[in-house]
């Protein structure tokens, strides 16, 4: 890979990862979404330094190319990320459900106590 094109990647996913830790300090984001992007960007930021790593990855995992590794870290990647959404959801759709009950009930035993 050209050294040009190394430190221009370098430098996005050093300013990536601020934005990111930026946005969890200002509470933005909350850091158990935001692990995982922040160990992919480091792991972006190794594999640029380091470019020999994939290359021997790749070997070592008998793909052919390293290019298909890094496509297959990123479809990988991808998946975990829609499961995790997937249950955050579930979980946020149970607890909107059971707020909606509570908040049911609460004005059922208000309008009770009214009259």
């Amino acid at each position: 890979m050209n050294i040009r094109i190394q430190i221009i990647v370098g430098i996005v996913v050093i300013l990536a990862l601020v934005v990111i830790v930026n946005m969890i300090r200002q509470k933005k984001l909350e850091l158990r979404y935001a692990l995982s992007w922040l160990c992919v960007g480091i792991a972006v930021l190794v594999l640029d330094c380091f470019p020999q790593l994939i290359t021997w990855l790749s070997w070592k995992v008998g793909i052919a190319s390293p290019v298909n590794m890094l496509f297959f870290f990123g479809f990988c990647f991808s998946l975990i990320i829609i499961f995790v959404l997937t249950i955050a959801m579930s979980r946020m759709s149970i607890r909107i459900k059971e707020l909606a009950q509570e908040l049911a009930l609460f004005e059922k035993e208000k309008k009770k106590a009214d009259n």
